[in-house]
C-alpha cells in the first residue's frame, strides 16, 4: 500500500506540469573528481547541464558514452576546470511512460568565471564536437548557478528526486513564493520525508547564450530508492506536491532515480 501511494503522489507532480515528467535510472552517484575541489558544504557555484533526448539506438549510445565520450571528458578535465561531474540516466515519466529525457550530465565549476573560461578551451570544444557522434536524439545544453544547498549528506547517494521547472508566467512572483513559502515548507517537512540533502539551481542561459530551456532545478537526495519511495508516500511530501501549482505556473518535469558513473 505504501509503494502504491508513492506513485500516486508522483502523479501529482505530473498533473501540475504542462508537459510530461521523467524519472532517473538507478545506479551510483557522481562525486568530486578533483582532490583539491571545494567541499560540498561550500558547493560549486556554476554548472554546465546537458539534457539528452532519447537516442536512436540506446545500446550504441551507452557503449560510446562509457568507452569514448566520458574518457574524453576526463582527459580534458584539467584544462576545462570542472571540479565535480554528475551523470544521470532517466527511466520513465512519473506515471510510468517514456521519459521526457534520456540522460543528464552536469559539470560543476567553482565560479561562473571558471565556467566561462573552461567552456572557451580547446578541451571543451573537443568534448562538444564529440556529441553528434552518439547523441542522435539531440541535446539541450544550459548554464546554471547554484542558489541553495541545504544539508551535508555524505557518502554514496542511492536515489534523487529532481524537479525541472519551466519558465513561469511571472518570474518575480515565482521567486518570492519559492523563497518565502515553498522552500520553508520543504524544510519543515524534511524529517518526515527523509531526504539527506537538497540542491537548488537556477538556469541562466542555454550554452549558445539564448534563453534557457528550463528555469530552475531542485534535487532531493535520499540514501536509497526505498527511502525515496517511502519519503514520497508521506503526508509531508504530499504537502510539497500540492503546493507546486501555487507558483510553478510554467509547468515542470519531475524525475526520479540516481546518477550513474
Amino acid at each position: 500500500m505504501r509503494r502504491r501511494s508513492s506513485w500516486v503522489l508522483f502523479s501529482l507532480f505530473a498533473l501540475a506540469a504542462c508537459t510530461k515528467s521523467g524519472e532517473r535510472g538507478a545506479e551510483t552517484r557522481g562525486a568530486d573528481t578533483t582532490s583539491g575541489a571545494k567541499s560540498e558544504a561550500a558547493g560549486p557555484q556554476a554548472i554546465v547541464t546537458v539534457l539528452y533526448n532519447t537516442p536512436k539506438d540506446t545500446a550504441a549510445f551507452e557503449k560510446y558514452y562509457a568507452a569514448t565520450h566520458l574518457p574524453l571528458l576526463f582527459a580534458n578535465q584539467d584544462q576545462i576546470g570542472f571540479v565535480r561531474a554528475d551523470f544521470t540516466r532517466f527511466s520513465s515519466t512519473a506515471d510510468g511512460k517514456k521519459p521526457t529525457f534520456y540522460r543528464q550530465a552536469e559539470l560543476y565549476f567553482n565560479s561562473m568565471s571558471d565556467l566561462k573560461k573552461g567552456t572557451a578551451t580547446a578541451g571543451f570544444k573537443k568534448v562538444a564536437d564529440d556529441l553528434p557522434k552518439f547523441a542522435t536524439g539531440g541535446i539541450t545544453g544550459m548554464i546554471a548557478t547554484a542558489s541553495n544547498d541545504h544539508g551535508s549528506g555524505s557518502g554514496s547517494t542511492g536515489a534523487i528526486f529532481t524537479v525541472l521547472y519551466k519558465t513561469p508566467k511571472d518570474s518575480a512572483a515565482f521567486e518570492k513564493y519559492y523563497a518565502g513559502t515553498h522552500l520553508p515548507l520543504l524544510d519543515a517537512n524534511r524529517n518526515e520525508i527523509g531526504f539527506d540533502k537538497a540542491e537548488f539551481t537556477k538556469f541562466e542561459s542555454n550554452l549558445d547564450g539564448s534563453a534557457p530551456a528550463r528555469y530552475r532545478q531542485a534535487e532531493l537526495y535520499f540514501s536509497s530508492m526505498e527511502a525515496l519511495k517511502k519519503g514520497t508516500s508521506t503526508p509531508g511530501f504530499k504537502k510539497i506536491a500540492g503546493d507546486l501549482p501555487n507558483f510553478a505556473t510554467g509547468g515542470l518535469d519531475a524525475l526520479v532515480g540516481v546518477e550513474t558513473k
